[in-house]
C-alpha cells in the first residue's frame, strides 16, 4: 500500500507545475483586464472622493462578489485554515500595497504608474528563490530582467517625469511581488477560495479604518461606478490567486505586463493621454519578454 500511495501522491503534483502553466497564465491575463478597469475607476473617484473611501468600497463590494461566488459551493468550510498568521500578515502588506497604487494613480498618469509596477515580478522572482526555493533558469531570468529594462524606459527618469507618484508606484512594486511570493507558497496548504475570502476580509477590515478621516455621501451613478470598481476587482483577485495557483510565481507574474497595454488605451479614451515613445517602446519591451516566457514555458 505504501507504493500505491506514493504513486497518488506524485501524480497530481507534476501537471499542477508543469501541464497547467497556460492555464495559469490564461487567468493572469483575464486578471490584468480586470484589474486596468479597477484601476481606472479608481483614479476616476479619487478625484472626487477621500482615497480611504474608494479603498474601502472597492474592497466590501469585491467581498460581497466573492462571497456570492464562493460561499454557495464551498460553504463555511472556505475559513478552515492552517495559517491564519501567514493571512493576516498578507492582508496588511496587501493594504498597504493598493493603498500606494491609488495614491499613485492620483499624482500620475495611469499608464505611468501601471508600468512602474511592472517591476514587481522581478521582486517576486527574487523573494520566490529566496524564500521558496523555486528554480529560476537562466531564460526566466533573462526575460525578467529585459522586462524591468522596459520599465525603466516608460519611467524615463528625469526632472520631468520624476515625481513623488513615482516612488508611491514603485512602494507598490516592491510590496506587490513579495506577496506574490507569499501566495505561492500558502498554496501548498490553501485553496484559491480561502485565499481570496480571507484577502477580501482583511483588506475590508483595514481599509474601514480609514473612514473616520473622511467620507463623502456618493450619488447613485457614483455608487454604481463603485460597485463596478468592487466586481472588477473582485473578478481580478480571484483569477491573479488561481493563476499563482495553477503555477509558479516565476512564470506567471510576467504576464501583469499587459494591464500596460489596456491602461494605455484607458488612459487614452478617458483622460486623453497621449503614449509617448518611451512608453511604447519600454511597453513592447516588457510585453515582449511575456511573450517569450510563454514560449519559453509551453516548450517545457
Amino acid at each position: 500500500m505504501s507504493c500505491t500511495s506514493n504513486v497518488e501522491e506524485q501524480v497530481p503534483q507534476r501537471p499542477a507545475r508543469q501541464e497547467h502553466i497556460p492555464l495559469g497564465i490564461f487567468y493572469m491575463l483575464g486578471a490584468t483586464v480586470m484589474f486596468a478597469v479597477s484601476s481606472a475607476l479608481s483614479k476616476w473617484q479619487v478625484a472626487d472622493f477621500p482615497i480611504g473611501e474608494v479603498l474601502f468600497m472597492r474592497t466590501v463590494c469585491s467581498l460581497v462578489v466573492c462571497a456570492l461566488l464562493i460561499l454557495p459551493g464551498a460553504s463555511l468550510a472556505v475559513f478552515r485554515t492552517q495559517r491564519p498568521r501567514d493571512h493576516l500578515m498578507r492582508g496588511l502588506a496587501q493594504a498597504t500595497s493598493q493603498t500606494f497604487i491609488v495614491v499613485a494613480f492620483s499624482l500620475m498618469p495611469l499608464a505611468g504608474a501601471v508600468a512602474i509596477n511592472f517591476s514587481a515580478p522581478l521582486f517576486a522572482t527574487l523573494a520566490s528563490a529566496l524564500a521558496l526555493k523555486e528554480i529560476v533558469g537562466a531564460a526566466r531570468w533573462s526575460a525578467l530582467i529585459v522586462g524591468f529594462l522596459g520599465v525603466l524606459i516608460v519611467a524615463a527618469p528625469g526632472a520631468d517625469s520624476f515625481q513623488i507618484g513615482v516612488l508611491f508606484a514603485l512602494a507598490n512594486a516592491v510590496i506587490y511581488g513579495s506577496v506574490t511570493a507569499a501566495v505561492r507558497g500558502m498554496t501548498a496548504t490553501e485553496s484559491t477560495e480561502t485565499l481570496t475570502m480571507y484577502q477580501m476580509i482583511m483588506l475590508t477590515l483595514v481599509f474601514a479604518a480609514f473612514l473616520p478621516f473622511g467620507f463623502v455621501m456618493p450619488t447613485v451613478s457614483d455608487g454604481t461606478m463603485m460597485v463596478a470598481n468592487g466586481t472588477a476587482n473582485a473578478l481580478g483577485q480571484y483569477w491573479w490567486t488561481r493563476a499563482l495557483h495553477l503555477a509558479p510565481a516565476s512564470a506567471v507574474t510576467p504576464f501583469y505586463y499587459f494591464s500596460l497595454v489596456w491602461a494605455i488605451a484607458i488612459g487614452f479614451l478617458v483622460w486623453g493621454d497621449l503614449p509617448t515613445i518611451g512608453l511604447l517602446f519600454g511597453s513592447a519591451v516588457v510585453v515582449g519578454s511575456g511573450l517569450f516566457l510563454l514560449w519559453h514555458e509551453s516548450r517545457r
